[in-house]
């Protein structure tokens, strides 16, 4: 789908953490290969067979809210998730386009607010070891709302919380499911991110326009010029 992005109409942009702002493949090798090998190792099984537990275990759960929870997970299968994301926290990384994005929007007068579906603590350790705080405006785990981004009540309690007007907002998320429910609740601009994880392939996006650097858009995003409509 075509870019179509009217600034004119853009005051609030609402963005994903992972895939959007941070390269995704720290939690694709924590979730992919940390936690198969740490289940291969605890239970004393074949890492394929812990690859195959872990792979069913994810696809029950997935796009609900515990997908996302790691008390659900500690608790699922045992492991200390708190500590071993902890542990390897250092590895998490910005995406190289996150900054010059975020610094142009703040510049531009516009509020910009992080909206992840990530564990609070998860939220907590890539703060620490990114300072991807120090670029937003206020930052939101959808696990203090008890909804995922693809339930629409999260959405219609974000909206209450923050006062934030979906004809006038621009929502930023690697994950077409995620975007499919943005736009169901009335966010009139819905953006891709067609390359989340460093380590992985491309996405495409069917519903959804979508880029792959956000320095593409900084020529286009000027000051706010007027107040909220």
């Amino acid at each position: 789908m075509p870019l179509d992005l009217d600034w004119n109409n853009i005051d609030t942009v609402l963005l994903d953490m992972d895939g959007t702002l941070l390269d995704l493949a720290f939690d694709s090798q924590f979730w992919l290969k940390d936690v198969p090998a740490a289940l291969s190792l605890q239970r004393a099984i074949p890492l394929e067979n812990a690859r195959q537990i872990i792979h069913d275990e994810y696809l029950a759960v997935q796009h609900t809210m515990n997908w996302y929870c790691f008390d659900y997970w500690s608790e699922r299968l045992d492991l200390d998730i708190y500590q071993m994301t902890t542990n390897i926290g250092k590895n998490a990384r910005l995406r190289e386009d996150t900054v010059p994005f975020l610094r142009h929007l703040r510049a531009s007068g516009r509020e910009t607010i992080l909206l992840t579906n990530a564990h609070p603590h998860s939220l907590s350790v890539k703060i620490e070891h990114t300072g991807l705080d120090q670029h937003l405006d206020l930052l939101l785990s959808t696990h203090t709302f008890g909804y995922p981004k693809e339930d629409q009540r999260l959405w219609a309690a974000v909206q209450q919380q923050t006062g934030f007007n979906p004809g006038r907002t621009l929502f930023v998320d690697d994950g077409e499911p995620i975007l499919n429910a943005a736009k169901t609740f009335g966010i009139r601009y819905c953006l891709g991110i067609e390359n989340p994880d460093s380590s992985g392939a491309n996405k495409s996006f069917q519903g959804h326009p979508s880029i792959n650097d956000y320095r593409d858009l900084l020529p286009s995003i000027h000051p706010v010029t007027g107040p909220a409509q």
